[in-house]
Formats: C-alpha cells, sequence, structure tokens
C-alpha cells in the first residue's frame, strides 16, 4: 500500500526550511502550518490533517492537547522533541505518536560531562584566582577515573551518557523499566533498586520520563542516601525531581552540587533559590538544543513519513503508559 497526497500540519513558529524540505522529499503533499498554541484548533478543524508534526515550542503550559487528540485529530502525531508529557496520555487504537527520541542524546550527553568538569575541575574557583590574578600553587582538582556514575534511565540519553563515562574509565551503574545487558553499563538494574544505588554513586545523571510513576521519584530519602561529595545532574523533565528536597540537600551539605537544566516551573521564576546557590549550574531547559537540532528532527520525520506513505511500522512509536 502507497498513500497519496498526505495531509500534513506543521504545528511550529519557524516552518519555512520544513516546508522547503517537504516539496523536495514529498512534494504531492498537502501542508499546512500553524505557529500559535490558540490557533491549532481552528486549523485542525478546518484543515483536518493525516499527519501533524510539531514542536513544543512555546513551552508545556497552556499546550492545546485537546485539539490533537478530538474529532478533527489526525491519524499520526509526531512530536518533534522526545518529551511527551505535555501530551499526557492518548488513545493508541486512534491516533499514533511518535518522538525524536535520540536526536539530542549526544549532545545532552555532552552536556553532563561540560557541567561535572566545571565541577571537578573547580572552574569557579580558577575563574576566581584569575580575576584575582591570584597563583594558587597548592591547588587540587578531581579526577573522575574509576569513580561511578548512576544513570536513572537507559534511554538513548542515557546510553550516550554511560558511553562517554567509560570513555572517562568509570564504573557505570544505571537503572531500566526492563533490566537487560546494555553496552557501556557494567551493571543494570531494576528502577526499585535504587535506594542500594544512591550511596555508590559519585555522580549521578537523571534522564528518565516524566510520568506517574517517576513523579518527585528523586526525593529527600534519595538525597540523604547520597554521599556528601555527589554531583547531581538532571536532563529529565521538571517534576521528576523533589525541588524542595534537592535546595534542602544543597544546603545541608547531603551532596556537593548540582546541575539542573530542567524544573517543575518554567522559565525558573526570579525567586527561586536555585539561583542563588554556588554550588549549582541553572540552564534554561537547554542541554538538547543545538545548532541544527530540528533540521536533524525533521529529517527524522521524513525518513518516518516514508515509512508511512508505504505502510510501514513507524520508528519511536510511544508508548503512553512508558512515556517512551
Amino acid at each position: 500500500m502507497t498513500r497519496t497526497a498526505p495531509r500534513i500540519l506543521i504545528h511550529n513558529n519557524e516552518a519555512n526550511s520544513m516546508i522547503a524540505r517537504l516539496a523536495e522529499t514529498a512534494p504531492d503533499a498537502v501542508v499546512a502550518t500553524c505557529n500559535s498554541y490558540d490557533g491549532l484548533p481552528a486549523i485542525m478543524k478546518d484543515f483536518r490533517p493525516d499527519i501533524v508534526y510539531g514542536i513544543c515550542f512555546q513551552g508545556r503550559a497552556g499546550f492545546p492537547r485537546e485539539a490533537l487528540f478530538g474529532p478533527d485529530g489526525p491519524e499520526w502525531v509526531a512530536v518533534g522533541g522526545s518529551g511527551v508529557d505535555h501530551l499526557r496520555s492518548w488513545d493508541v487504537n486512534k491516533v499514533t505518536v511518535t518522538n525524536s527520541s535520540g536526536v539530542a542524546a549526544a549532545m545532552m550527553a555532552e552536556y553532563v560531562f561540560g557541567t561535572l568538569l566545571h565541577f571537578t575541575l573547580d572552574v569557579p574557583g580558577l575563574m576566581t584566582d584569575q580575576a584575582a590574578r591570584r597563583w594558587d600553587g597548592g591547588r587540587l582538582v578531581n579526577h573522575m577515573h574509576d569513580k561511578t556514575m548512576l544513570i536513572v534511565g537507559l534511554g538513548h540519553t542515557g546510553q550516550a551518557v554511560a558511553a562517554r563515562a567509560k570513555a572517562f574509565g568509570m564504573h557505570v551503574i544505571g537503572t531500566r523499566a526492563r533490566p537487560t545487558e546494555m553496552e557501556n553499563i557494567d551493571e543494570v538494574h531494576p528502577s526499585n533498586a535504587l535506594p542500594s544505588l544512591w550511596e555508590r554513586a559519585d555522580f549521578v545523571t537523571i534522564c528518565v520520563p516524566l510520568l506517574p510513576a517517576t513523579r518527585g521519584m528523586i526525593d529527600a530519602q534519595a538525597f540523604a542516601a547520597m554521599k556528601p561529595s555527589a554531583i547531581f545532574v538532571d536532563v529529565s523533565r521538571g517534576g521528576v525531581v523533589d525541588g524542595d528536597a534537592l535546595i534542602n540537600a544543597l544546603r545541608g551539605g547531603s551532596i556537593a552540587a548540582a546541575a539542573l537544566d530542567v524544573f517543575a516551573t518554567e522559565p525558573l521564576p526570579e525567586d527561586s533559590p536555585f539561583w542563588g546557590l554556588d554550588n549549582v549550574i541553572v540552564s534554561p531547559h537547554c542541554s538538547s538544543v543545538y545548532q541544527g537540532w530540528t533540521d536533524a528532527s525533521f529529517e527524522m520525520f521524513l525518513k518516518n513519513l516514508a515509512r508511512w506513505r508505504k505502510g510501514e511500522t513507524l520508528h519511536n512509536i510511544v508508548n503512553p503508559e512508558r512515556g517512551y
């Protein structure tokens, strides 16, 4: 079976390059665009697309999910990013949802190690000494070799972090819903083993999706079980980590430092205590945002579109119960 003239809606505020690529790869496609959240319900009703390719470009708050899964909804929703928590849930018998998981895994792993090196090399201290023109010949830096990295969530990003951790000579342990042997992972454990793993880790990286089962899973008990020297990196989703518990852990010395790219409320409010903590890196949910990522994501969509037109099984189909 070959499908012709698919009706494709691009829900994004920067769609010109995507339209051009569709003209090259699927010239018979009927294409429409929507560059706002408020305008999506009307265009869904008028255009009635077979496919919606969308990027969550105005944040998750107020995302018009009802328009996608209502009576005018498409057969296939292609999410331009990896997270689907803004969609919450859907009927898999009525609509297929895919994501672009993996498109930013390498960049996110680089973010993780960039932030870890920031702390292990004491970059803030080096910059302070440089500003003071002070030569501290007794300064020591910390190494990663032979240290233990705990990765919570061994999807594309977690696996990319693991590969780089092994390159640094680290012992890598991790958790996933269905434990199995994996490349670059020395030990794979089920998620319920986490209470016994926190105390072993020198570095902790959080890479799980936001689900009812993962919301608040990194709590005060978890931080209390970690090493006081542990460095914590969160590139998952806001809500996985209990923010108040993390603030208390950073202030009280339960852990040494944290790099945080996601928060329960985004943008991070100006009065958040995270801004004022010297042992924290705050970044604006940008660990997956690199030059050309939208093009890479759309190329992934185009390959899936070719499969859809042939009636083949799509890649990266998301199970709403698992969130990936």
